[in-house]
This record gives C-alpha cells, structure tokens and sequence, in this order.
C-alpha cells in the first residue's frame, strides 16, 4: 500500500506532467530563438522540470531583451542606461534559475544513483544529503562558468575561480531551501515507509523542495549581483525597457552615447 492518499498520487503525476510539458515547450522554443546566453538554452527547459507554467511565463517575458539577435543601439543605450540601476525582482529570479537548473540536475542525478548504486555510506538520508550537495555544487559551478567566462572573457582557470565565488553561496542557500523540504518529507510527511524514486510523489516533493531552494537564494542573489560578482540576466529588464521607451529614455541614452 503506498504511503499517500490517491488524491496526492493525482496531483503528483499531475504537476510532473505540466511540468514536462512546460519544459518541452521551452525546449522546442530555444530551437527557434537561441538565447543570447548559451548556457540559458539549458537553463529554462530545466527550470521548468519544477517551476512549470511559471517558467514558460518568465521565459516568454524574457525573449525581448535575451534572444540571439544582433543588438539595435536603443538597447545598446538601454542596457548602459541601467547598468549601475540595482537587480529587479526579475533579474534576481532569473539568476536564481540560473544557479537551480545546475542544482536540480544535480540533485536529480543524485537522487537516482544513490538507491541504484547503494551508496549508503551515512545512512539513507545523510548520503542523499552529501550526493545531492556534491553534485549540485559541481553542476551549479559549471553553470556559472559558461555564464561568468565568456561575458569577461576570462581563461578557464579564472573563469573557474570567478564562477565559484559568483555561486557558492547561492548554491549553499538553494540547497539549504532544498534540504529543508527533503527533510520534512522523509521525517515528518512520509517517515515508514519513506517515498522512493519509483513513485510519482517522491519527485513531486523534489520539485517542491526546488522551489523551497529558489526562495532561499533569492536573497542571496540579489546580494551578488549588486556586489558585482553575478552578471544581470538578462541585463536590462523586459518592464525597463517597456517604461523607457514609454518616457523616450533609449533615444535620449543613444544621443547621449552617441
């Protein structure tokens, strides 16, 4: 007998399948508009593996001012004119993202080989914990670098070392968002028997537990981006753009660049 209502096995397979949807949707669209930033072409599909129709809505928002397309001088002016402006609510979300789609592939990559392989070494749920961790910092750093190093231009060695300061706090604080969750699932929500990789509510509280971390490094985002140690992405906002072409300010940044 499996250790949850019906109505809560509906509503799993329910979300996962939006879920894949969304990130289909996404996959398919970056086909047709590659983004600006490569790495971001895997990023929204993976965002949407948890954050489903919000992430369709974020990347529709976003397609603007992040597709692959040569760059008209009113957004050249646009994005001097708000380069020194702080991160929006926007901008942080889609760095938070950003650092998550790293995490979650490689929370999902841990969470199956643990119980496959055995690998049991601080008991279930501690070894769960140390995997995910393991391979979300390594996929979140590899994220950040193919982000941070060629915007700056910086050697892999460099790139490295940027990339790790830009996101290992918002790494911890993502994982922390996300350990949180795990554990009041295994304790306190499914403590005997615990929930397993073959059932469709397991991965529904994995992708709650991704939205649990996306809350926790919002933050923490916002804090590196201002600090220069994160790049804005996109780094002018769809709303920015939307209210300086209402006020004239991309013509008037232009002449003044000009």
């Amino acid at each position: 007998m499996a250790p949850y209502p019906a109505w809560l096995h509906i509503l799993a397979w329910t979300y996962i399948v939006v879920c894949l949807a969304s990130a289909l949707g996404i996959l398919l669209h970056t086909f047709i508009h590659p983004q600006k930033m490569g790495i971001m072409n895997v990023v929204w599909p993976v965002t949407g593996l948890y954050m489903g129709p919000v992430a369709v809505y974020m990347y529709r928002k976003a397609l603007p001012v992040s597709e692959k397309k040569p760059m008209t001088p009113q957004m050249k002016a646009l994005r001097e004119q708000f380069k020194d402006t702080p991160p929006t609510l926007f901008q942080n979300s889609i760095a938070v993202f950003h650092c998550g789609a790293g995490c979650s592939l490689g929370d999902l990559i841990a969470e199956s080989i643990v119980p496959s392989l055995g690998l049991y070494f601080a008991g279930k749920f501690g070894s769960k914990l140390v995997l995910d961790f393991a391979f979300a910092y390594l996929f979140g750093i590899v994220f950040q670098y193919f982000t941070i190093a060629p915007m700056r231009g910086l050697s892999l060695g460099k790139g490295l070392l940027a990339a790790t300061r830009a996101d290992t706090f918002s790494i911890v604080l993502f994982e922390i968002g996300m350990f949180g969750w795990m554990t009041i699932s295994w304790f306190l929500l499914f403590p005997a028997p615990h929930l397993g990789p073959g059932m469709a509510v397991f991965w529904f509280m994995m992708q709650i537990a991704m939205i649990a971390g996306f809350f926790t490094a919002l933050p923490a985002n916002a804090w590196l981006i201002r600090k220069g140690w994160k790049e804005k992405m996109p780094a002018v906002d769809p709303e920015q753009v939307h209210a300086a072409m209402q006020t004239g300010g991309a013509e008037s940044s232009g002449r003044n660049a000009a």
